[in-house]
């Protein structure tokens, strides 16, 4: 692949994502993503958003490939 072609394409994902979390899309903290809290620390595990990115991401690297 073209060192430019890839360049144009990860500035494009960048500004993309830049739009949706400017537009309020919450990237974080989704409905089943794991919350631990105890007296004096907590844990977050963004299980549910890994599964999210993960299926866009593969979406746009299939339909980039045909």
């Amino acid at each position: 692949m073209d060192i430019g072609r890839l360049l144009i394409i990860v500035g494009a994902l960048l500004v993309a994502g830049g739009v949706l979390i400017k537009l309020g899309v919450p990237l974080g903290r989704l409905p089943g993503d794991l919350v631990i809290r105890g007296e004096r620390s907590s844990f977050y595990f963004p299980i549910v958003t890994c599964i999210v990115v993960s299926v866009v991401l593969t979406v746009i690297g299939w339909v980039l490939r045909k």
